[in-house]
């Protein structure tokens, strides 16, 4: 397959799905766009049913193309990243990796716009990062969870307001960034640097005052993204954490035993903010996010030092500092059920504490005189009530 042809079925999908997400090759399978969270078939009306591994294969080496790197990478290591840009229509961020002696493909779709924290219906949390002068952030969730959105956006609004260098490191660059009031130098994983390390330790002899790490993956990235936060730089990062307890967790646990009381103290001097977020399906259609947001206070910090302890936890530290612009996942999600922006079924199922979400949509039925009964309790209670009679 010819990248003019591969360009042909692309751009037919978006055609046909204009609200995608993604795009998935795998073989068997007819090929597959992601919309609002959920596989749908396309392309049948072009004769594409199930593809083959031949079909598969073809696709990738079209988006791969003379790309030695990315070549030798999903060889060796089973799996290459790349960006591929569809004319002047689209660009993806795009996985090929190996599966059962075959190859797949997924595509995500990137936004050809910066979106700014007004469109996103951002908290003011985020503006408060933007205004940050120094220290490490971290921005956490799962695959397709929106990080690199919400970094996007806090970018652009340090973009509108400050003249100030920005260094991105990508892997690979998603959002291309105007060249306003600050001055970005956007680089990229295989094309502009070999390591996020090696990154890292480049960018600070580049002159930045704030450096985005899309993504640190080891033990050596995050003690360099430490000592830039320490040295007078604001860090921007992501990791693959669900809430704060774990992002302070897996951080702690990136290093040996013995260095662990060090780590602790240098995260608990640099730490300025933690968001994790979730993108739960909403009423009518498309995704809302939900954002846990903690910043850095002394109890904050003595809980990094200390590790949590009864009454003492970062989720109950979130709960109590609401005035601050903190927030915890459920407190967020109760308040999307409140706009009507989810249902009850998808607010308590994406709810950290589902007793604590389950209490909040029950003040909000009593408020507006409907039944709160809780039916599972009340199934437990008449099964008990048979078994005493």
């Amino acid at each position: 397959m010819t990248r003019r042809e591969l360009d042909t079925i692309l751009l037919h999908i978006m055609a046909e799905h204009p609200t995608l997400s993604d795009i998935n090759f795998t073989v068997g399978k007819a090929i597959q766009a992601e919309v609002d969270g959920f596989l749908r078939t396309a392309c049948t009306d072009l004769g594409i049913r199930a593809l083959s591994p031949y079909q598969t294969e073809n696709s990738a080496l079209a988006l791969i193309g003379a790309n030695r790197r990315n070549i030798n990478q999903l060889l060796i290591q089973g799996s290459c990243d790349l960006s591929y840009q569809l004319q002047d229509k689209a660009r993806f961020r795009v996985n090929v990796f190996s599966q059962r002696g075959c190859y797949s493909v997924v595509m995500r779709l990137l936004p050809t716009r910066v979106p700014s924290l007004e469109e996103l219906h951002s908290p003011e949390a985020f503006r408060q990062v933007a205004r940050e002068l120094n220290g490490i952030v971290f921005v956490t969730g799962a695959t397709g969870s929106g990080k690199s959105t919400t970094l996007a956006a806090i970018l652009n609004e340090i973009n509108q307001n400050k003249a100030v260098h920005v260094v991105t490191l990508e892997d690979p660059v998603e959002f291309v960034h105007p060249q306003l009031k600050a001055t970005f130098n956007q680089r990229e994983l295989g094309q502009d640097f070999d390591s996020f390390a090696n990154g890292m330790r480049a960018a600070l002899r580049q002159a930045p005052k704030v450096i985005l790490v899309g993504e640190i993956r080891d033990r050596e990235t995050m003690e360099i993204a430490l000592g830039a936060s320490e040295t007078g730089h604001l860090v921007l990062t992501t990791l693959h954490t669900v809430d704060a307890a774990h992002t302070i967790n897996r951080v702690v646990g990136m290093f040996e035993l013995e260095e662990e009381r060090l780590i602790r103290v240098r995260l608990a001097d640099s730490l300025r903010w933690c968001i994790s977020q979730r993108l739960l399906p909403k009423v009518g259609g498309g995704r809302v996010a939900a954002h846990e947001i903690m910043g850095t206070s002394l109890r904050v910090q003595d809980a990094i030092l200390n590790g949590e302890a009864e009454g003492k936890t970062f989720y109950e530290m979130m709960q109590q500092a609401h005035p601050f612009g903190w927030t915890t996942f459920d407190d967020l999600i109760v308040d999307l059920y409140r706009q009507g922006l989810v249902t009850e079924d998808v607010a308590l199922a994406y709810a950290s504490k589902r007793a604590v979400a389950k209490r909040g949509i029950d003040r909000i039925k009593s408020r507006r005189g409907e039944k709160t009964t809780d039916i599972e309790g009340l199934k437990m209670d008449q099964e008990y009530a048979r078994h005493i009679t």
